[in-house]
């Protein structure tokens, strides 16, 4: 199993729709642990670690999201592992 952590960052109509809430449920299923919080800039910052196929599944639900978001870009950073105790949102 080998550990992964990106950042992301998600634009769109992602604020105020339950995105980061949606996104912790994802993360917890899937055993991913990081952070969602909204940004100044309307955008929601994401930062997922865990193993690497489970951090891609989160990574590709973020260009969904919840029903009432309208993702228009997703741009992605890798980072070094690390290992957060749980996935909060911000």
């Amino acid at each position: 199993m080998s550990k992964r952590c990106v950042k992301a960052l998600v634009s769109g109509k992602v604020q105020g729709v339950w995105f980061r809430r949606a996104t912790q449920e994802q993360a917890l299923q899937h055993g991913v642990t990081g952070h969602a919080r909204n940004l100044p800039d309307g955008r929601v910052e994401v930062l997922l670690c865990g193993d690497g196929e489970a951090v891609n599944q989160v990574a590709a639900w973020l260009w969904k999201g919840p029903p009432n978001a309208r993702v228009t870009h997703v741009e992605f950073e890798p980072l070094e592992p690390r290992d957060p105790d749980n996935f909060v949102t911000l």
